[in-house]
């Protein structure tokens, strides 16, 4: 089943308030940790309100000595500034303490976030995977996660001890001086007003940047990788224009989401501004009046900007919480997608030695459910045959290996082995008794000696070299500088019918009683493809094997070839007798070794 490309589709928050809520239980497990992060922070905010009132103290000393003539103690002035010197130390070290224990809540929490991923990736079903793109999950992997994580670091505790230092200095300026602390109010009430207004109209810009790049990501990776087919089909132009296209609506929606974050500090340094000219000269009428003390002015001054520089820091937090929101959406969405059935409850036991008779009655499936592709296919194979599913492009062939491999459920019928019914097993029994060598080569990044042995123990040098030598791959491991332990990356020169080699040894090495063979000589030139079809003939003795093949001159000694055509077995038999009967086969077979429009004779090519 071919992966379907579905840039743009991602869906867009739809509940922040349930999302948040979602991240509060990744954050419960770090409770005591974000508990004593919050103590701190709301520690280190009581020491800054409570250092303008010894600073109102030592402003009123010096003015009644300047102004009234009344001599002071330097020895108080001196104690007042020790204690606000280790006041704000103290604090200072609060901070320090509380913004470690919430990094390290976040990167805890990105990792718990990344490792469910991890597994959930292993829970859905392939049609997840076969219709998202993996730019999509890569975003949803790097991009969100990281956006979560740096933001809950940055925001969370910034967030909460600007509030706390916002009600703090209200309540602070209130006990001061009631008056003056609803005249700074009345002029920062236009701060609020903006702020919200601005918060409610921001959040579509937000997540659409996420949105869009998890887009563009999709297409870096879909364009990067396919780079030998665009250049092929000089595509430049048009894969450029495509990524332009993408990276402008990325650049605006992240222009618009930055030019929102960014002028919240403008407007709310104006309206801290304004705050400081209406305590001035309301302050100043006040002390002439005899009201209050010049230290009062000196202590509101410093409230003022404790009341207004929180709205700003509550407003960029807001807008980051908002961004680190549309990102949580886009991994719960993940996380929350249909998983395969559960099978902790199968305790089935398979026999020790697997014979390989295959049983296929009745078979129903579409890959949709208003949609089937399979009609009904029955197939009695026997242990130890080498079977060929034939057929036209689309017909079915490889959705009949999806099927015996479960990677999709049968929507009716049954497909047993030695009696068993495969729905009965566990998957990962069902695939311990099969090797699988796909069209498309995957190759790690690790040595040749890690790839072939890829999740098998036990295997010696001598077993590499003999399944090394059986698929013709003995001479290309000698030519390089450290045989198998020779690293395989970008840089390393390795052929696609190199590749190929190597997954088939994997298969070899891995030594199942069933074979799967999907196109899997169809990179490889036609000496390299003599070579692998000894390979198989000996790999497939002994073994049920199934092969798909669109040459069919390498499945003419299959001991059953099944022709597939619209989901359906039309004709079955070996290569003899299909040629025989002169059906779909035999004309499937003699248009591939059509010479200039004259058939040649079908049971001697030459």
């Amino acid at each position: 089943m071919p992966r379907m490309r579905q840039h743009g589709a991602t869906a867009k928050p739809k509940n922040i308030k349930k999302t948040i809520g979602k991240l509060l239980k990744y954050i419960k497990a770090f409770l005591p940790l974000v508990i004593t992060s919050m103590i701190l922070v709301l520690a280190s905010t009581v020491f800054r309100l409570i250092g303008p009132n010894k600073l109102q103290e030592i402003t009123n000393i010096i003015s009644d000595s300047v102004l009234k003539g009344i001599s002071y103690e330097m020895a108080e002035i001196i104690s007042i500034g020790v204690f606000l010197i280790i006041l704000y130390a103290v604090g200072f070290v609060c901070t320090y303490i509380a913004n470690v224990l919430m990094g390290t809540v976040c990167h805890r929490m990105s990792k718990n976030l990344r490792r469910d991923i991890s597994k959930k990736i292993n829970k859905v079903p392939l049609k997840f995977l076969d219709r998202t793109p993996y730019g999509d999950v890569l975003s949803c992997v790097t991009n969100d996660i990281d956006t979560i994580g740096q933001t809950l670091h940055q925001s969370v505790s910034g967030l909460v001890g600007a509030v706390a230092l916002f009600i703090g200095s209200l309540i602070m300026m209130f006990v001061t001086n009631w008056i003056m602390a609803f005249a700074a109010i009345g002029s920062t009430i236009i701060g609020f007003a903006i702020m919200f207004l601005i918060i409610a109209k921001s959040q579509k810009y937000f997540v659409q940047q996420q949105q869009r790049l998890g887009d563009l990501n999709g297409v870096v990776e879909e364009i990067y990788s396919g780079q030998t087919v665009v250049k092929t089909y000089n595509a430049k132009h048009e894969v450029a224009e495509k990524f332009e296209s993408l990276n402008k609506k990325l650049y605006k929606s992240a222009w618009k989401s930055q030019f929102i974050s960014g002028i919240m500090q403008p407007i709310m340094g104006f309206v801290g501004n304004l705050g400081y000219v209406v305590v001035c000269a309301l302050g100043a009428v006040f002390v002439i009046q005899g009201k209050i003390d010049l230290g009062v002015i000196t202590a509101f001054m410093i409230y003022i900007r404790y009341f207004t520089n929180p709205l700003s820091q509550i407003a960029q937090s807001m807008t980051s919480i908002q961004t680190a929101t549309a990102a949580a959406e886009r991994v719960f969405n993940f996380l929350e997608q249909e998983e395969v059935s559960d099978e902790s409850e199968k305790h089935i036991e398979l026999p020790s030695e697997i014979k390989g008779n295959v049983k296929i009655k009745n078979v129903k499936f579409g890959y949709d459910k208003d949609r089937e592709i399979i009609h009904g296919f029955s197939a009695d194979i026997k242990a130890g045959q080498k079977v060929a599913i034939v057929g036209p492009t689309g017909a079915g062939k490889t959705t009949i290996v999806n099927l015996l491999m479960r990677f999709y459920e049968i929507n009716s019928g049954k497909i047993s082995i030695d009696g068993i019914s495969i729905s009965d097993m566990t998957r990962s029994q069902l695939r311990d008794i099969f090797s699988m060598v796909l069209q498309d080569t995957w190759l790690f990044e690790g040595t040749i000696r890690e790839n072939l042995v890829y999740n098998k123990t036990g295997i010696t040098d001598e077993d590499l070299d003999k399944v090394c030598k059986a698929c013709g791959l003995d001479h290309f491991i000698k030519t390089l500088s450290h045989g198998y332990d020779t690293m395989l990356s970008d840089e390393t020169n390795v052929s696609v019918g190199q590749k190929q080699l190597l997954t088939i040894a994997r298969a070899m090495l891995q030594n199942t009683p069933m074979l799967i063979l999907d196109e899997a000589t169809s990179n490889v030139d036609t000496r390299t493809e003599e070579l692998i079809q000894k390979a198989m003939d000996k790999l497939t003795q002994g073994r049920t094997s199934f092969v798909i093949a669109h040459r069919l001159s390498t499945i003419k000694n299959a001991d059953l070839i099944l022709v597939l055509k619209d989901g359906d077995v039309i004709e079955s038999g070996n290569h003899k007798e299909l040629i025989k009967q002169k059906g779909f086969y035999a004309d499937l077979y003699n248009s591939q070794f059509s010479l200039g429009g004259l058939d040649v004779d079908a049971e001697n090519p030459s």
